[in-house]
């Protein structure tokens, strides 16, 4: 049995305002893409990569992954129009593998954005060891801060308790079986284009439980301009760590 990571890299990442997709966006000369790539690279446990890519950056995404050794990377697969179709896309990449014996249906697979860069090695460890029990699972953080349902543009009325609310991020982990099976029933009841964006959205209309593990309040997803300024922060912080242990 397989551990392999689908890093979704097929966006425009419009909110992040600059002239790239904001998973190539440039922090400290090193693309945002080859940051999150690293994180899987350098996990013992994972054993190949396969990148979801927006189709105009294939040729910029296969040099990087040259540039940087990331060996594990196995397939650069062109994205869709949307989240859903880039996760179809790259899942579909992988079933047709399964004929050769390069993928196995026991396999584990595991969905990352490509613009979270942020995710930690205890995170992706605790989703590897619960997708291994339990067939799937989702790093999910608690709500620390007060939670209210909007009222109009400017306005709210209802507070909602935090205590029983999570906020899920990446890796999300799947037997791979299963993830076919969400896809397939999901495209039978016309849900892929009427459902929030996420498996786990397909999850939730399914009826499915979405079984969470360890996460922490540093595994966000870089959204803005402002998350970009904070990932620059990590990585300097990160690259005088690691010349302080060398």
């Amino acid at each position: 049995m397989k551990n392999i990571v689908i890093i979704l890299a097929g966006g425009v990442g419009s909110r992040v305002g600059f002239d790239r997709p904001k998973q190539f966006v440039e922090v400290l000369g090193k693309p945002v893409l080859a940051y999150t790539c690293e994180i899987f690279q350098e996990n013992n446990d994972i054993d190949e990569i396969e990148i979801v890519c927006h189709p105009e950056w294939m040729e910029y995404c296969s040099e990087m992954v040259r540039k940087y050794n990331l060996d594990k990377v196995k397939w650069i697969v062109e994205g869709g129009d949307t989240f859903q179709y880039s996760v179809i896309n790259g899942v579909n990449h992988l079933k047709e593998l399964v004929s050769d014996g390069e993928v196995s249906l026991d396999d584990n697979v595991y969905i990352q954005y490509g613009g979270a860069p942020f995710t930690s090695q205890k995170i992706v460890s605790a989703v590897i060891e619960m997708t291994k029990e339990k067939g799937s699972a989702v790093t999910a953080t608690p709500c620390y801060q007060l939670i209210a349902e909007r009222e109009s543009k400017d306005t709210s009325r209802k507070f909602v308790d935090r205590d029983k609310c999570i906020q899920i991020a990446c890796p999300q982990g799947f037997r791979f079986e299963y993830l076919l099976d969400i896809y397939q029933r999901a495209f039978e009841k016309d849900l892929i284009d009427k459902i929030d964006p996420h498996t786990t959205s397909l999850m939730y209309a399914l009826g499915d439980t979405i079984n969470y593990t360890y996460g922490d309040q540093t595994n966000i997803k870089i959204t803005t301009r402002e998350d970009i300024e904070l990932f620059k922060g990590y990585a300097l912080l990160k690259k005088s760590s690691d010349k302080l242990q060398d």
